[in-house]
């Protein structure tokens, strides 16, 4: 199946699809695909973060936001266990604060920062 829709530089997984990150040589590309609920989700955060934790490594920055639930966290784990810099959103700008803190129990993220913060720290890994 062809790539997502991709806006500003974003790409969102279809409805009922998992969205994962793969790797040809030296040349990265998303794939779609059909498969089980993970995480009673599809598509789910983990399967894309496992997926960038398998392909990218250490090239790879995962960030949890604000939601319901544990999808992510194991998956950030991965991230984070690969050499990948892993953030997630701080409570008290969390409108919902389940996964991040899920991610934060778990040890999965290296930094917890408020969301006006998120994108200074993305931009600064980048240049790491």
């Amino acid at each position: 199946m062809a790539t997502p829709c991709c806006a500003a530089g974003f790409l969102i997984a279809p409805g009922n699809k998992h969205m994962l990150l793969q790797r040809s040589g030296a040349r990265y590309y998303v794939s779609v695909k059909d498969g089980p609920l993970v995480s009673r989700h599809r598509p789910s955060v983990d399967v894309l973060f496992r997926s960038a934790a398998r392909f990218a490594g250490a090239n790879a920055l995962g960030h949890h936001h604000d939601r319901h639930g544990d999808d992510g966290a194991r998956g950030l784990g991965e991230m984070k266990g690969a050499g990948s810099f892993t953030i997630a959103q701080d409570e008290a700008t969390s409108v919902v604060f389940g996964m991040p803190k899920e991610a934060i129990t778990r040890g999965a993220a290296a930094k917890v920062v408020p969301l006006d913060f998120l994108a200074t720290e993305i931009m600064r890994a980048g240049k790491r």
